[in-house]
């Protein structure tokens, strides 16, 4: 398969191609890497949102908009297809590399961390990318520098000017629209982490609500996580059958019934301070090929109505 990041080049050329259109800001930094500002100081929207969320998929997923419906409320869902799950959500879209560069904080997503593959999941997936550009979405309440894009360049072995990193708040509609793309990543990286086989994940479909923006960065992180434990349906087509299937969904966890705003107030605001478990999506259906159909957990409307301030 070709290079996850050179696939994403293409999609963030596109970004930079259309920017007033997408309501994005590319920004050329000291060093020659590159900023494009989705929805930090940026207005940002639907349409960069999705398209933020297929650059953080390498290019191997498909995402879109539809309404659905919130306690009887019309609420637009965010939904992502992708047939080659363990490249795209777990190799790539994951959250998996925390960036903390002189007083720059931020979430890093997308096909540069294929290009350091150090995380346990590259082993099991046996994949690790080779390119001579890097893009690493962060999810920040600021736009990377230089310094940060000289330590991406660095751990990545590149130069500078081949790094490019897409960064939103989480408080925008673009990383509403970002995160509730998450849902069917959330459920393989559930697999994954009970001890299933990733490269037996054949189909992820998955589909959340857009949470409504926050006006700080607490109410959103805990809006867009509501908006996966309690509204995310996913469904996952795998190879093989696995005894573990019901701890998947967010009802398997002793936190389940419980709004965000409270998890992450117990743990001090620290996304990493979070149990892994909490991170699950509302209701899953697991279809074995050639066996049998697994339909798991619920979704909670009521708490979600109360959350997004219905």
């Amino acid at each position: 398969m070709e290079s996850i990041n050179r696939m994403a080049l293409e999609l963030v050329d596109e970004a930079m191609d259309f920017a007033d259109e997408l309501a994005v800001e590319p920004v050329e930094l000291a060093n020659g890497a590159t900023a494009i500002d989705f929805g930090v100081d940026a207005t940002g929207g639907y349409e960069a949102g999705l398209l933020l969320a297929e650059i953080q998929t390498g290019g191997l997923a498909t995402v879109q908009t539809e309404t659905g419906e919130i306690d009887g409320a019309p609420i637009p869902h965010a939904t992502l297809h992708t047939d080659h799950p363990a490249l795209a959500l777990l190799c790539s879209q994951k959250a998996g590399w925390e960036v903390s560069v002189g007083g720059f904080e931020g979430l890093g997503s997308g096909p540069a961390r294929a290009l350091v593959a150090e995380e346990d999941v590259f082993r099991r997936v046996g994949y690790a990318d080779a390119c001579e550009f890097a893009t690493l979405c962060l999810e920040s309440e600021a736009i990377p520098d230089a310094a940060v894009a000289d330590h991406v360049a660095e751990t990545c072995e590149l130069d500078p000017g081949a790094v490019f990193l897409p960064a939103f708040r989480t408080a925008s509609i673009t990383g509403s629209v970002a995160l509730a793309a998450r849902a069917g990543e959330m459920a393989a990286f559930r697999l994954a982490e009970l001890g299933y086989d990733p490269l037996d994940i054949l189909t992820v479909h998955g589909t959340a609500p857009v949470a409504p923006v926050g006006d700080d960065y607490e109410t959103a992180i805990a809006r867009t996580n509501d908006a996966l434990a309690y509204g995310a349906r996913v469904h996952v087509t795998v190879e093989s059958a696995f005894d573990r299937f019901d701890e998947l969904p967010s009802a398997a966890n002793e936190t389940y019934g419980r709004p965000f705003a409270d998890i992450f107030d117990e743990a001090d605001w620290d996304f990493y301070e979070m149990p892994n478990d909490v991170f699950a999506p509302a209701q899953v259906t697991v279809d074995v090929v050639g066996g049998d159909t697994h339909v798991l957990g619920e979704t909670d409307e009521q708490l979600l109505a109360e959350s997004f301030g219905l």
